[in-house]
């Protein structure tokens, strides 16, 4: 099941062109994991990262950039688990502006790992039952 986040655009974000620069879109969907995973396991993403040492780094992303996102845009980011493995975690993407026009889409590979060392480790037991209700079925 996806879960929907719901994001703005800052001038920030804006380069010369008056569209979202890629990076900050990068930028963007990091915010929108972030703030997806109360509504994956009711946990906010700095008590993993700080308190449990956990985290989930990218280590493969394929994206596509299908229309402007402009400066005031309002983005709904259908975030979808398309995979959930020992220690990984395959992520959808899919930014819509306030049109309902599909701005962004893009495929996403996270690894759980250890903060304090960098290693790959499984990932607890407690998020992958809360994760695997969310995991899309094939």
């Amino acid at each position: 099941m996806a879960v929907v986040v719901e994001r703005g655009v800052d001038f920030s974000m804006i380069d010369m062109a008056n569209v979202a620069y890629y990076p900050r879109i990068y930028d963007l969907a990091h915010k929108c994991f972030e703030d997806a995973w109360p509504l994956l396991c009711g946990v906010m993403y700095p008590e993993l990262v700080n308190e449990r040492r956990l985290g989930f780094p990218v280590v493969s992303v394929t994206s596509t950039f299908l229309a402007p996102i402009r400066y005031g845009d309002a983005i709904s980011a259908e975030i979808t688990l398309t995979s959930l493995g020992t220690t990984s975690l395959g992520w959808r993407y899919e930014f819509r502006r306030q049109d309902g026009t599909v701005v962004w889409r893009s495929e996403q590979m996270t690894v759980c790992v250890n903060m304090d060392t960098m290693e790959k480790q499984m990932i607890p037991d407690d998020l992958r039952h809360d994760l695997t209700q969310h995991v899309e079925a094939r």
